[in-house]
């Protein structure tokens, strides 16, 4: 089973490919001293890559081959007269058309030309809520993006620390849906926002049920996220940033954090967290793993899934290391490199031939 992936970091990004998911070749660093954001591969089989320069500012880079890259000239970017600014490239959704980019400060990006050219969404940057919108630790971002695929019109947008959105009109329109959630930033005016989305994950036989791991807890929807309800059991800690689920087995995995303030592993070990449940419970899977002294912390984009018959798991942390598993997480093995920070993993290839 091969699988190649991309890890960005502070520093540049690598490219590391396996025949077998335990030996695994590394190539790179691409984009040397950017940070790396996020990476995707298109529906049509193009790479896409988030960067962003201290001098340059943000950008994304398209790729046929994962070696050579060339910048997007006409990329998201705020009208000056907005007085936004571009931070980042959180997301890049190029899995159907049209694409989408989620960025920080806060707002939405579409192209309807296969990545060519960007322009916002004004139906959710514009949102009559915005006033209210205030950052998280990690800035004010739009990090989350789920689509319907039976109903291509029905969208969903995770945005910190604001909350969800979804949009049943193809983006034209969107709406707070954030009951049952535990509200972080009150906002006096837009009583609907001020909740701190970390991550959402959604089943893919069924579009109405999300998972969110949020900055309070572990929260799932069944009815497309009008209601949400906390699902925390076994978990050692309400805090966490990533959430993936397998779409064969619809296993769900996390990375708890020790807290807010302490936002590092709990009691300095290594443990992901699996859920066969839909949520209902949650178990640690350690075999493998460091057990003590072990203070890397995994960031909401850096934990990835091959999808494959046989769901392989990577995981990379503000340390440096990675960590990966071809058995669901029964096992793992740490990979004998240190790399910058590690901001995203990504399954940019995967196959069982």
């Amino acid at each position: 089973m091969s699988v190649t992936l991309l890890i960005g970091t502070m520093k540049g990004a690598f490219i590391l490919r396996s025949d077998d998911r335990i030996k695994w070749d590394i190539e790179g660093p691409l984009f040397r001293g950017w940070k790396v954001s996020t990476a995707t591969r298109s529906a049509d089989g193009r790479y896409f890559a988030g960067t962003a320069s201290d001098w340059f500012g943000p950008a994304i880079h398209v790729s046929d081959d994962l070696k050579e890259w060339t910048q997007i000239v006409d990329g998201p970017a705020f009208d000056p007269d907005e007085e936004i600014k571009m931070n980042q490239i959180w997301f890049i959704d190029a899995s159907a058309e049209p694409y989408y980019a989620g960025v920080d400060e806060a707002g939405l990006f579409r192209s309807d030309d296969q990545g060519a050219s960007w322009h916002g969404v004004p139906g959710l940057n514009g949102h009559s809520t915005r006033s209210g919108w205030h950052p998280g630790a990690g800035g004010l971002c739009a990090h989350a993006f789920l689509r319907d695929d039976a109903n291509p019109d029905r969208l969903w947008c995770g945005i910190s620390a604001v909350g969800v959105f979804v949009s049943t009109d193809g983006d034209a329109s969107w709406k707070p849906i954030n009951r049952g959630i535990s509200q972080i930033i009150p906002d006096e005016e837009h009583k609907e926002i001020g909740y701190c989305v970390h991550a959402l994950a959604q089943d893919p036989a069924n579009p109405n049920r999300i998972w969110q791991q949020n900055h309070r807890g572990m929260y799932m929807t069944s009815d497309g996220g009008e209601e949400w309800t906390e699902i925390q059991t076994g978990l050692p800690s309400t805090f966490g940033f990533p959430l993936e689920v397998d779409p064969h087995s619809g296993a769900l995995f996390s990375f708890p954090l020790h807290s807010d303030e302490y936002r590092l592993p709990v009691d300095g070990a290594c443990k992901v967290y699996r859920s066969q449940d839909d949520g209902a419970s949650w178990h640690a899977l350690t075999n493998g793993l460091p057990a003590s002294d072990f203070y890397g912390g995994v960031l909401r984009g850096a934990m990835d899934l091959d999808e494959l018959p046989t769901c392989g798991v990577y995981f990379g942390t503000t340390s440096g290391t990675v960590h990966t598993s071809k058995d669901l997480g029964e096992s793992w093995q740490t990979l004998p490199v240190t790399f910058p920070r590690i901001l995203t993993v990504k399954v940019m290839e995967a196959s069982d031939d």
